[in-house]
């Protein structure tokens, strides 16, 4: 059943240039809640009447909170921004699918690439798959240095390297260079990205035909629901494009196979 919750604000800290990471808390962390899925959250201005869809960052069940990670691009993210202590926002959640680890021997070798904001959900799966004694590789590019968050919490759970389109920190390329320079030495049992369509689309390219290979995909969307229909992709299975699956309800985790991006 998809429930709606009011959170409070209990902080609220820009992490990188334009990039805000905002714990919220409340009773949603009695729900299980799998590293992954999403909130839709209500901009608290009348005037804005469609949800943003976020990836939660981290899970926190016993002090009560969850932290969701997002970039300034607009006057709806601008509000966001805003907000201090103590105010509260509506949400729904948790929504989608997440990152399916069933299948993962003991002490798995795990490749995770995150790119910008696309980065959230995977320090809650990181975080997860270290305390549950896999070993963890970690590749991360961002538009430059000044867009760099979470490095050192990544560094945490398995050997980081970061990459940056213009070389102002880490490797001056994409995160496939970065990936090609850095982790081919290993044979990972499970690959998990998540970040623009460009990274989505890179990364399905790279590692084709991988039998656990995972995109998070990022998609507009309306409802969060599946009701709206403004999310859909089409199934590689059906070349007519008549099948598709909804990102905010049959994901937003797919298989790298599963659907055409």
């Amino acid at each position: 059943m998809i429930k709606d919750y009011t959170l409070t604000v209990t902080n609220q800290i820009e992490v990188a240039d334009t990039i805000y990471e905002l714990t919220l808390a409340g009773a949603i962390t009695k729900d299980p809640i799998a590293a992954g899925q999403f909130v839709n959250v209500k901009i608290p201005n009348p005037a804005y009447i469609l949800r943003r869809p976020f990836g939660i960052a981290e899970v926190n069940v016993a002090q009560g909170y969850i932290k969701l990670i997002y970039r300034v691009v607009g006057d709806g993210t601008q509000i966001l921004a805003q907000l201090s202590k103590g105010a509260t926002l509506n949400v729904l959640g948790p929504l989608g699918h997440g990152f399916p680890s069933e299948f993962l021997n003991q002490n798995a070798d795990v490749l995770i690439i995150g790119g910008g904001t696309g980065l959230p959900p995977l320090y809650e799966l990181s975080r997860r798959l270290y305390h549950e004694g896999h070993h963890l590789d970690i590749a991360l590019g961002f538009p430059n240095k000044q867009r760099i968050f979470y490095e050192a919490k990544m560094s945490q759970f398995g050997h980081t390297m970061v990459s940056t389109d213009d070389g102002s920190y880490g490797l001056q390329g994409t995160i496939i260079d970065l990936i090609d320079q850095n982790f081919t030495d290993k044979s990972y049992q499970a690959i998990y990205a998540c970040g623009p369509r460009g990274l989505e689309l890179a990364v399905s390219a790279h590692f084709k035909g991988h039998p656990h290979a995972y995109i998070s995909a990022e998609a507009r969307m309306a409802c969060g629901i599946g009701i709206c229909n403004a999310c859909v992709l089409h199934t590689t299975a059906d070349t007519s494009g008549a099948t598709n699956k909804k990102v905010c309800t049959d994901g937003p985790v797919f298989h790298i196979n599963e659907v055409v991006l």
